[in-house]
């Protein structure tokens, strides 16, 4: 390239000078390293995306699979014993690409069916049953490192892991696009906006929230009266009341409720984790947590 456009090589050159000259200080951390890419894009030297993947990529480091997982409450699964005519009306539907396959008594995920693979039977034999052309199932554990997830998913060309839990059993599910969407952030198909999720159930007392989560939605999940007058989301709210944009592992309590950033960049807040104390108890009858 320098050859043919030593304009372009002179260009190049000085954006890395740049940044190794403003580097060449001592970081402690990677707090340190942060600040100082942060200033660099203040200074223009990198764009505003460029950090934010940066920022994602370094907390991929840090985050585990059960940070990001599909609950398994929340599952599109398919039964081994269906046949191919029972099962399509379900796929159709839910447009996803690939589902978990249970047993006769839903107890266990023994499998995995892709749809691409139901194309083949689509005009054939429909009383196929899904065992017949299901697929191995691969298991990973809650704690599991994001970053270490991803690489296994490039090496063995796998797009979606059974996530289970201290007791061998499945917990959720993990998909590349999961992973993914912590570094570039949210990859929305034609499908999301039809079929929204904002809150996820960890477990009887932790949940994730998308802070797009609309005030309004989580006071009628959680049967409180959060105030949405001034601010419409769940990052909003939790903006509002630091004062400033949060960071990963930054925590506030507001009327109660126990808030974990686990998610976030120099531009917004995107997931957050809550904690609900052993006190707690919904305001009116009725735990929709539960439901």
């Amino acid at each position: 390239m320098s050859e043919n456009n030593p304009a372009e090589s002179t260009k190049s050159r000085g954006w890395v000078d740049s940044v190794s000259h403003f580097l060449t200080g001592e970081l402690r951390d990677k707090d340190d390293l942060l600040d100082s890419l942060r200033e660099l894009q203040v200074k223009n030297v990198i764009g505003m995306e460029t950090l934010s993947m940066i920022e994602g990529v370094l907390q991929v480091s840090e985050m585990r699979v059960r940070d990001i997982m599909i609950p398994r409450s929340q599952m599109v699964v398919m039964p081994r014993e269906a046949d191919l005519a029972t099962i399509f009306p379900l796929v159709i539907e839910s447009a996803h690409s690939r589902f978990p396959v249970i047993n006769e008594d839903r107890s266990e995920v023994v499998g995995v069916l892709l749809a691409k693979d139901l194309l083949a039977h689509s005009r054939q034999d429909e009383t196929l049953r899904v065992e017949e052309i299901m697929r191995e199932a691969r298991f990973v554990p809650e704690s599991k490192r994001l970053n270490v997830l991803l690489n296994e998913f490039r090496t063995n060309r796998n797009h979606m892991a059974i996530v289970v839990d201290e007791y061998g059993e499945a917990a959720g599910l993990v998909t590349i696009e999961d992973v993914l969407e912590q570094i570039v952030g949210e990859i929305e198909d034609e499908h999301d906006q039809d079929d929204e999720v904002y809150i996820f159930r960890r477990s009887d007392r932790v949940f994730t929230i998308k802070a797009i989560t609309p005030i309004a939605e989580f006071n009628e999940y959680f049967y409180t009266q959060l105030d949405g007058s001034d601010v419409g989301t769940m990052g909003g709210l939790v903006v509002q009341h630091l004062k400033h944009l949060p960071r990963k592992g930054e925590k506030i309590t507001i009327d109660g409720f126990d808030f974990d950033v686990i998610r976030a960049d120099s531009r917004r807040v995107h997931m957050l984790q809550l904690k609900l104390n052993e006190d707690w108890v919904p305001r009116e009858e009725g735990d929709h947590i539960g439901e």
